[in-house]
């Protein structure tokens, strides 16, 4: 009777352990990774594909291009790393490009990115880094 019970309560203490998301077989383990979610793609069916294009109207629609004391607009590149992290918040990391002008629009466009579902992994919400190079 006593093997029962400590069998029976090893099995208990391992099961509440486990991990949501985490698959061990053998020697090999699994984590399930997800990305974040766009505000309105939780019930798409290709989520990368609704985030990507929601991205790409976000930047459309919110970037502003900034103008040169001849009044012209200045066109040019800027590299953008960010994170979304935890809570689904995007934290710019840095941003690289020729003309500092460029580089603060750019900045505070992607600081306009709504909030998220966070990435997963393992069950648990996690930061995800993105670089995103942009023409502008």
């Amino acid at each position: 009777m006593k093997k029962i019970l400590v069998v029976l309560l090893l099995f208990t203490a391992s099961m509440g352990f486990a991990q949501e998301g985490v698959k061990v077989d053998g020697n090999t383990i699994t984590v399930k990774e997800s990305a974040p979610v766009w505000p309105g793609c939780e019930d798409s069916e290709d989520k990368k594909k609704c985030f990507n294009q929601n991205l790409m109207q976000h930047i459309k629609e919110n970037y502003k291009y900034p103008r040169n004391e001849a009044g012209d607009f200045i066109r040019g590149k800027a590299t953008i790393a960010l994170s979304i992290d935890e809570e689904g918040i995007v934290v710019v990391r840095s941003v690289k490009g020729e003309n500092g002008q460029i580089n603060k629009a750019a900045e505070a466009m992607i600081k306009k990115i709504p909030k998220m579902q966070p990435g997963m992994r393992g069950g648990k919400p996690t930061s995800i880094k993105y670089t995103i190079p942009l023409t502008l």
